[in-house]
């Protein structure tokens, strides 16, 4: 019995490690689009990159813009972000 439950545990927990692998990968793509977006607008790239960075975080995980599209109508989280990194 405990090897049957172990086993379950087990494999929960690499579905479970799949899952937040791809979010992370999911999530890199999306930052470092939104990198190469911002890459002309004055800031130097760990400025933009924190500021990507931010914004992904304050996105849902369901959603389907890109960060540069959503942050144009999210302002307020546009405006933390952008204190947050150091954007002047």
């Amino acid at each position: 019995m405990r090897s049957i439950t172990f086993a379950l545990l087990l494999a929960a927990s690499c579905f479970s490690s799949n899952a937040a692998l791809a979010a992370t990968n999911d999530d890199v793509k999306w930052i470092n689009q939104c990198v190469e977006d911002n890459k002309n607008e004055g800031a130097k790239k760990d400025v933009v990159l924190k500021y990507c960075t931010c914004m992904n975080d304050k996105m849902s995980d369901n959603e389907t813009q890109s960060i540069t599209q959503w942050e144009k109508t999210h302002k307020t989280e546009q405006a933390a972000c952008s204190k947050a990194a150091g954007w002047k």
